[in-house]
């Protein structure tokens, strides 16, 4: 029997009736062993990359802050945060958590969902620093050497 996502009580109703066709007044004893607990995963350019628990309402920034913060590398203006719709179709949103964490007004912070999948990209800025020799860039970005 398919049993995800229903409690045990109503387990043990559809089990019963599955059973009384052939016999009578059968009684069900369930234990619940193990279950997948409600989880977010943070990736991207947060100090700790993983898994986490989410063991209560929380948004978007407060989910950066569990994982760590963001590392120096991050792109505040364009958190992505994956959810999916179905097992093949995922909605994504952008969100300006700088914008926000500015102003001061966290209307727009969004409220995890268990599977949620927040990524925060890498600024542009370190993505080209690799690829310039670090002496040529300190001479470039520093006026008081000349």
């Amino acid at each position: 029997m398919y049993a995800e996502g229903m409690t045990l009580s109503e387990l043990r109703e559809a089990m019963s009736g599955a059973y009384e066709t052939f016999l009578h007044e059968p009684e069900i004893t369930l234990a619940l062993k193990e279950f997948d607990k409600p989880f977010f995963l943070a990736s991207g350019e947060v100090a700790r990359p993983g898994k986490y628990e989410l063991r209560s309402d929380i948004t978007v920034n407060e989910a950066v802050a569990i994982a760590g913060g963001f590392t120096k590398q991050a792109k505040h203006s364009q958190v992505l945060l994956f959810r999916r719709v179905s097992s093949e179709i995922a909605e994504t949103h952008v969100l300006n958590l700088r914008k926000m964490l500015d102003s001061r007004d966290l209307r727009e912070d969004m409220h995890l969902r268990p599977g949620d999948f927040i990524f925060v990209p890498e600024s542009r800025i370190t993505k080209i620093r690799r690829f310039v020799p670090t002496n040529s860039l300190s001479w470039y970005m520093n006026p008081l050497q000349f």
